[in-house]
């Protein structure tokens, strides 16, 4: 009898794990969310929301997206070279690139009101 009790309550949980994976992999993704964890790195040179404190270091607030990812490319395949730079990007993956450079395209850029 606990044999299949206990058998019953894994087939039951089993059920509900997958109705549970279903559920995230249809819930939404908001890059822009996921980019602002992601970019808690970037802020120390980068400046919070990506607007630069320091001249030496650009701000990255309402830069296209398409541009921000094709710059984190070029550092990670080193066709752009930059020692701080490169040795982040390396680091990306194709979905961390798309997040960043979702989160950085939506924020204002330094100067202008929305």
């Amino acid at each position: 009898m606990r044999f299949i009790y206990g058998f019953v309550m894994l087939l039951l949980l089993a059920a509900c794990g997958q109705e549970g994976a279903t559920q995230a992999a249809f819930a939404p993704v908001d890059p822009v969310a996921l980019g602002a964890k992601k970019a808690r790195v970037c802020m120390g040179c980068h400046g919070p929301k990506g607007v630069s404190r320091i001249a030496s270091y650009p701000s990255l607030a309402g830069k296209g997206e398409a541009y921000l990812a094709e710059q984190l490319h070029a550092f990670k395949h080193g066709t752009r070279e930059n020692p701080m730079m490169s040795s982040i990007a390396i680091n990306l993956n194709e979905e961390d690139i798309t997040h960043l450079a979702a989160y950085f395209a939506a924020q204002s850029m330094p100067g202008v009101s929305e």
